[in-house]
């Protein structure tokens, strides 16, 4: 974040809302724009904070991204301006990516997205001059059904301009939360083990499999099956890819799903078209939540186990930039509640009790016996290659470590791919624009986009609990543009009933130009009026995320 906010030249930020959502962050680019008079592209539907310094505003369609950045790469390739030597010496596939990009020529791209024609040759020439450019995305990038077609054009941008690799430069994903990065580092996908190693390979089973005990294949085909109370195939590491939260809950009424088990997540108000999520979870046989507050999913639990907040416990949060930064406990766990990582210990402690003959006790990490983080710090050092380095006793001197760091004296990376791509060479992608899943019609004529706003988080379990912040933003506002208001007669008091294909709400109106005319806004900070009660459950084929950006609606006075 510091090389990005002190050497760019320029900033291209695309599907965040940087200041209200990463307003620490947000301010660093605003002194950089000020200050160092770096320049600052901003594309979004709405007229966001950040706007107001801007240089240009791209105020494209919802759910046009890619063919806004095809379009921009058309007018870099006609001009010349790409890094011919980059692209030569670090890329592939780039004439296929060519062929595709040459089919966006900017009248075709401004009827598509709305930009004027001309606003798309000032972007093109100040991206493209501006050496390096960083380019900052989020949520509005990714929630999309095309959300991992969206990233790749990034990376195509970049590599196309050769900001790879260099301080300012880069595709930089703006994490949506304190610990989204570590998370994803830790394992918490289905397809992968720490460090992004795959479940699919054959070697990193066996690596996982010693490490923690379990018997191999053969061993197990040795024994008699008196002594299995269960499944022997149940003791060995699947080589299955397994299930995002959207398909696990929509799989509970295949019966694919029988239980669950969740943590620190409140799906009936984050997952989109909440009516259907509502049906799932109380269709669910068995559901464990683990909770610092009682949350509108508390309602459909069978057991609550309470945790414990960030100041309850001590440990490390890996942040947007891949930095690993240690959380001290500050106070005791209030009440009965505990650290969550003593929580599963004690679970996992219980359920590995039933199985003890299946497991080696020699093993190097067998037997979830943790007196604390430090501890689990080092099982993580030993497993997980990019995390090598990074221990406790480094952290607490004062050491700024970013992964890779895989020795003790290794000092970090701050900055990605200077010399190579992890996989070798950079992979041009061609990528072409598809449409969104819903779009307008006769009887849902507008768009609804949905997100977060500066005074709230998320589901709102801990914002509103907060008086001061009631006090600010004390209930649901949906954005609407001036010209609707004038057409909807509404006078900037009145209660809106926005519909779309999965249900209703009702919320009071915002009448704004941030938002243009034909598009409402919406969050999902408050129960009684969820943006996400309207959403739909259409998700990206590789990454599984919603599509919360674009959602047909209709809008009326109550």
């Amino acid at each position: 974040m510091d090389d990005v906010a002190n050497e760019a030249k320029a900033f291209f930020i695309i599907g965040s809302n940087t200041t209200e959502q990463h307003p620490v962050f947000g301010t660093m680019l605003r002194r950089a724009v000020r200050y160092r008079s770096a320049k600052l592209v901003v594309a979004d539907p709405r007229k966001i904070d950040i706007t107001e310094i801007a240089t240009l505003h791209l105020r494209h369609r919802p759910g046009t991204d890619i063919s806004l950045l095809n379009g921009l790469m058309y007018i870099i390739l006609e001009k010349g301006w790409q890094d011919q030597s980059f692209i030569d010496e670090r890329t592939e596939n780039f004439d296929e990516f060519k062929a595709t990009v040459m089919q966006y020529p900017p009248d075709k791209v401004s009827e598509t997205t709305n930009i004027p024609v001309e606003q798309l040759y000032e972007a093109a020439e100040i991206i493209a001059s501006s050496k390096p450019t960083a380019v900052l995305w989020a949520m509005g990038i990714t929630q999309h059904i095309v959300g991992v077609r969206n990233v790749m054009d990034l990376a195509n941008l970049q590599m196309l301009l050769g900001n790879m690799g260099k301080p300012g430069g880069g595709v930089n994903p703006l994490r949506g939360q304190n610990n989204v990065q570590g998370a994803c580092d830790m394992g918490g996908l289905p397809n992968v083990y720490t460090a992004y190693q795959p479940v699919t390979s054959e070697e990193a089973r066996e690596k996982f499999a010693k490490a923690w005990g379990l018997r191999t294949k053969d061993e197990l085909g040795r024994m008699k099956d008196e002594e299995f109370s269960l499944s022997p195939s149940s003791f060995i590491l699947s080589d299955k890819v397994g299930l995002t939260v959207t398909e696990m809950i929509p799989g509970i009424l295949d019966g694919k799903i029988k239980s669950l088990y969740i943590i620190g997540e409140d799906p009936v108000m984050s997952d989109p078209d909440t009516n259907h999520i509502r049906k799932c979870l109380s269709s669910v046989d068995f559901l464990v939540l683990q909770e610092i507050f009682p949350s509108e999913t508390a309602a459909y639990a069978d057991v609550l186990l309470p945790g414990s907040s960030f100041a309850e416990k001590t440990g490390t949060f890996t942040n947007t930039e891949r930095r690993v930064q240690i959380v001290r406990q500050a106070i005791e766990p209030l009440g009965d509640s505990k650290p969550d990582w003593w929580i599963l210990s004690q679970l996992a402690k219980k359920l590995l009790a039933r199985i003890s003959d299946r497991v080696r006790k020699d093993a190097p990490h067998a037997g979830w016996e943790y007196s604390n983080t430090s501890e689990i710090m080092s099982e993580i050092n030993a497993l997980t290659p990019s995390y090598g380095g990074i221990t406790h006793a480094r952290l607490e001197a004062g050491e700024r470590l970013q992964w890779p760091c895989p020795t003790a004296d290794h000092p970090g990376t701050p900055i990605l791919h200077t010399k190579q791509f992890t996989r070798g060479k950079g992979k041009f992608m061609p990528i072409d624009h598809v449409p969104p899943a819903e779009r307008p019609d006769d009887e849902y004529p507008m768009v609804m986009s949905t997100g977060r706003v500066l005074y709230h988080w998320h589901g709102g379990q801990m914002t509103r609990r907060a008086e001061g912040i009631m006090q600010v933003y004390g209930e649901a506002l949906v954005e609407l543009n001036p010209d609707d208001a004038e057409k909807l007669g509404v006078n900037g008091r009145n209660i809106l009933r926005i519909t779309s294909r999965r249900g209703s709400i009702e919320a009071q109106a915002w009448v704004t130009d941030r938002v243009p005319p034909g598009m409402v806004y919406a969050n999902f900070h408050f129960p009684e009026a969820s943006a996400n009660e309207l959403t739909h459950a259409s998700l990206d084929p590789v990454s599984k995320i919603p599509s919360y950006k674009v959602t047909a609606v209709r809008v009326e006075l109550v």
